[in-house]
């Protein structure tokens, strides 16, 4: 019988910590109890995947706003001049990963906004990571509107 004290402490202990943590995901860094995400890594990632288009300070190419001459958009700024914080975290995943192509197809809509997708050359994990880090230099309205739009993707 003393055996199974230890493993049942174990537990009580985890149901302890989900419960005094529910609810706090709003502190940095953290998305949800068990997704924790690395800012510092996501910089980094950023500088090495996305810079080249998204500009080094996230300020995206020079008018962006304007098809190119392949029909396709210049890379927007995520800086709070763009439009990246009036999407929420769900559909900013989806298009890091799957890139724009292929996620307006899920939606049946024939769109290539010239983002490719990088879910093969990032994990789940490095994606939020550069997601938190772009977050990370908005002003507080702006993450707060953001997060808001997040929220409303959930429900």
């Amino acid at each position: 019988m003393r055996w199974l004290a230890f493993p049942l402490l174990v537990l009580l202990a985890v149901f302890a910590l989900i419960w005094l943590f529910a609810g706090q995901d709003d502190s940095p860094g953290r998305t949800s109890l068990f997704e924790v995400t690395d800012v510092a890594e996501g910089k980094t990632l950023y500088a090495t995947n996305c810079a080249v288009c998204h500009g080094a300070n996230l300020e995206g190419q020079e008018n962006w706003r304007t098809p190119g001459e392949d029909g396709r958009l210049l890379a927007p700024p995520h800086d709070e001049s763009g439009h990246t914080w009036h999407h929420g975290d769900k559909l900013l995943f989806d298009y890091t990963k799957l890139g724009g192509k292929a996620l307006m197809a899920q939606q049946g809509v024939e769109f290539d906004s010239g983002m490719p997708g990088f879910g093969d050359q990032l994990t789940d994990a490095e994606i939020r990571n550069v997601l938190a880090y772009i977050k990370s230099t908005w002003p507080e309205r702006v993450q707060a509107v953001q997060a808001e739009r997040s929220a409303a993707e959930t429900q």
